[in-house]
């Protein structure tokens, strides 16, 4: 009988669900042709390197804080979304969560 080593669950690679979703969202961006990869690393870098400049970023909150002003920026520089869009949008979902009991789900209102 060998002895088999103490296996452990591996380690998430996203500490927060929101990190894995704005890294989905980019990944789709690239799969259906709204972003070339290279394009996207390059713009990815020198947002790093802006913030990298006032501190070492973590990995954690502060990277995908990076990687999604990154991701906002692009859809602004594309048309896709207009840097007012996304604002309010934030604005909204910001509303949406503070104003919501804990414990439940998080929604945004329905305009018009």
């Amino acid at each position: 009988m060998t002895n088999c080593p103490n296996l452990s669950a591996p380690e998430p690679v996203f500490s927060e669900p929101w990190h894995a979703q704005v890294f989905a969202v980019t990944v789709a961006l690239n799969e259906a042709g709204r972003l070339d990869w290279p394009d996207w690393a390059s713009m990815f870098s020198r947002t790093l390197k802006q913030h990298g400049l006032e501190r070492e970023l973590d990995g954690g909150d502060d990277y995908f804080n990076a990687w999604l002003e990154t991701l906002e920026n692009l859809l602004a520089d594309q048309g896709t979304a207009a840097s007012d869009e996304i604002s309010n949008l934030q604005s909204a979902w910001e509303e949406a969560y503070l104003t919501t009991p804990h414990g439940q789900p998080v929604h945004l209102r329905q305009s018009g």
